[in-house]
């Protein structure tokens, strides 16, 4: 994910550190158990078959799009919390997202927020894909993710840290809850009412079930679960199978972004059940434009469509210009990361963690457009448009 923990120092906040949710998991049960009474396919549903993943992927057309998140959300939560959902936003950025020849945006979500109110976080979801679909802008959904803070909490969410990237991005489930059996009932209900909701909705592109699963947040290290990796192992292939039950119109997927994929006996283990389990592949990369195509080509044997969910970091060489054109010639679709430049803060640096940034940044690192919608460089945009056939509008 942007503002990637595995290449950060722990933060010395310790304030935030200490940050734990305020549910108490007895609620977090009984709200589970009343919150889905959707009835679940009794019959094993499998995964796809390649030729269907294929089928499916020429249907598509080239798909180029960007991580979303709206610029007056710190976070997933602040995004789609009821307070603070903010539909005009929404469409006045995705008008621009369409502006610039994309087609897709990946979006994050959260179990908390099934939690709170399902009926209303459905209800906003709902509005989501019907504001994108105005635009042709399809949403890729991502469940559960493993960067950043482990403790989320709903509510008002604080400000960002000043100079820092990506400072108040929180983890799904988050610590607290990812290794108690009895929170799956959540999870469970959580997976299968969103894709019951929209599993025949061809608006919808698919489904992202767990960002970077075996992430280790080394920013912050000092808070994080020591055996998150062998807990979300145990769970992921239990998350596909919820998800597979409902035998959704779309496909499923989880994102390799570290190690080595092409050779099962050298894949770590997450990997080998993200890439086993996945419809269609999809990785994340912000290589330069050699070891990002590599890439590409360790994942071109498996024989599925190929997705880069998360691409873009202009100081480590991997930019639009040098990226996009490689991608159109594999026919593997691509997300840069961010949009419009916002409260996440994702133009500055990974570093910023360990160094937060005092003055102006040299260059920024993700984020298409500034604030109001203008390029931050008119020649990224130009290449989008030229690669997607989109003209400018009048």
């Amino acid at each position: 994910m942007s503002g990637n923990p595995a290449y950060v120092a722990a933060g010395k906040d310790g304030r935030i550190m200490r940050r734990r949710t305020a549910l108490k998991l007895p609620v977090l049960v009984t709200a589970g158990a009343t919150l889905s009474r959707t009835p679940v396919a009794s019959a094993e549903v499998d995964r796809w078959s390649a030729d269907r993943a294929g089928r499916w992927y020429q249907q598509q057309g080239w798909l180029v799009g960007a991580n979303f998140i709206t610029s007056n959300a710190v976070n997933q939560l602040e995004m789609f919390q009821p307070g603070t959902f903010d539909p005009r936003r929404i469409d006045a950025e995705l008008r621009l997202a369409h502006d610039i020849g994309l087609n897709a945006v990946r979006v994050f979500l959260h179990d908390q927020l099934w939690i709170q109110d399902h009926v209303g976080f459905l209800r906003r979801l709902g509005q989501f894909v019907d504001i994108a679909a105005r635009h042709e802008i399809r949403p890729l959904f991502v469940l559960f993710d493993s960067c950043w803070d482990p403790h989320p909490r709903l509510g008002r969410q604080p400000e960002p840290r000043p100079g820092v990237h990506n400072s108040r991005w929180v983890q799904s489930p988050g610590a607290d809850n990812l290794g108690d059996r009895r929170y799956r009932l959540v999870m469970h209900d959580y997976v299968v009412g969103v894709l019951t909701r929209f599993r025949g909705d061809d608006r919808v592109l698919g489904w992202d079930l767990w960002n970077e699963p075996d992430n280790p947040a080394n920013a912050y290290r000092d808070v994080e679960r020591k055996d998150k990796d062998q807990v979300v192992a145990a769970l992921l292939p239990e998350v596909f199978r919820w998800a597979r039950s409902v035998n959704p119109s779309q496909p499923l997927t989880s994102g390799v972004w570290d190690g080595i994929w092409g050779d099962p006996a050298r894949r770590s283990e997450i990997a080998g059940i993200q890439l086993d389990n996945s419809d269609v592949i999809t990785f994340h990369s912000y290589a330069p434009p050699a070891e990002f195509e590599a890439r590409i080509n360790e994942l071109a044997p498996m024989g599925r469509p190929v997705m880069c969910t998360e691409y873009m970091a202009r100081t480590l060489d991997c930019t639009v210009e040098g990226i996009l054109p490689i991608t159109k010639r594999h026919n593997v679709s691509a997300f840069s990361w961010g949009l419009v430049a916002g409260k996440t803060q994702t133009y500055l640096p990974w570093d910023t963690w360990e160094h937060p940034q005092t003055g102006p940044v040299a260059e920024w690192f993700h984020d298409l457009l500034v604030p109001g919608g203008q390029p931050y460089r008119d020649g990224e945009i130009h290449t989008i448009r030229d690669l997607t056939g989109r003209p400018r509008p009048s």
